[in-house]
């Protein structure tokens, strides 16, 4: 196993899906061989932005031919989660060795390879610089559960959990400190990611209501919500989320409320009476500006199809 960087474009042509599908040609599939089971950073353009980034994380769980274009596959990935903010490619004079020459100069040769193999410890440099930003709002906490201690040593037999004071774990692999890297495949702290970049991107503000609710300690009542749930399937993409209050958060994980392609709020016509008092006046949902960081017209199509009553 090994892990990668896969570069992705919006809009490029290829059928990727952030997080769930990685689609690419032949020459590549002996490098996405090599990091299958293994985890993988998204590399590339952001929309509105000049450089190129590093975005989130991700683990292959399977390599399939696309049957309908020959010489082309398909990664299939879970475990997806953004990072706290876009990491450029220069910053720290460059996570990747081979990708910035010593006179801070690109590597033309290595910069156009959409699927490159990196080495440990610059996948420990990126994951811990993409996660390492606390949460500005977390919620009221007196003691740290012990649940949330919890690791699933499944997922790389060198890591390992050796658990004082509750509130003070200590991850080691291979005699060295990597607190971020063991957290990545432990729920609660994939929930609180999940919720602090929602709250971020929508600024704290519920899409389907225009109210930004602050708490008497300056924390924000507003929930993230999943389009398509985890226990469906669903991922930790800023793109399967939504910021909601608390009731329409229940609304809509009820389907009673949903969302078009076009942001436009759908209402069920099950509901005992008509909502739209509650709801922003245009009826449109306030998402954010940039695409990328938009609820994606797949996860919306699920709930539509899966959730909504109609």
């Amino acid at each position: 196993m090994a892990k990668a960087i896969f570069y992705h474009k919006d809009g490029s042509g290829y059928k990727d899906l952030r997080g769930q599908l990685y689609h690419f040609p032949k020459m590549y599939l002996s490098r996405v061989q090599q990091a299958q089971d293994d985890w993988i950073i998204y590399y590339g353009p952001l929309s509105g932005l000049r450089s190129r980034y590093y975005t989130g994380l991700a683990r292959i769980t399977a390599i399939k031919a696309d049957d309908d274009l020959p010489g082309h596959f398909y990664a299939e990935l879970t475990d997806y989660l953004d990072f706290d903010r876009p990491l450029d490619y220069r910053e720290n004079s460059g996570y990747e060795r081979q990708l910035i020459n010593q006179d801070g100069s690109v590597n033309s040769g290595r910069s156009v390879q959409a699927v490159r193999i990196i080495s440990e410890k610059e996948f420990v440099a990126l994951v811990e610089a993409g996660l390492s930003e606390p949460e500005e709002w977390p919620p009221r906490s007196d003691r740290v559960d012990e649940t949330q201690l919890t690791l699933d040593r499944s997922i790389d037999p060198l890591l390992y959990l050796q658990a004082g004071e509750p509130d003070q774990p200590h991850y080691v692999v291979d005699d060295f400190q990597r607190p971020i890297i063991a957290s990545t495949v432990n729920r609660p702290f994939r929930d609180a990611k999940f919720r602090q970049h929602i709250r971020e991107v929508y600024d704290r503000t519920c899409a389907f209501t225009g109210l930004r609710l602050i708490n008497g300690r300056g924390r924000p009542e507003v929930e993230a919500a999943h389009i398509v749930p985890v226990e469906k399937g669903g991922n930790d993409s800023i793109q399967n989320g939504i910021a909601l209050s608390g009731t329409v958060h229940w609304m809509f994980d009820r389907g009673l409320l949903s969302l078009a392609d076009d942001f436009t709020i759908l209402q069920s016509r099950q509901m005992n009476e008509d909502v739209s008092h509650l709801l922003v006046k245009d009826g449109v949902a306030r998402v954010p500006a940039a695409p990328h960081l938009r609820p994606h017209p797949h996860y919306l199509s699920w709930h539509r199809d899966n959730v909504f009553k109609h």
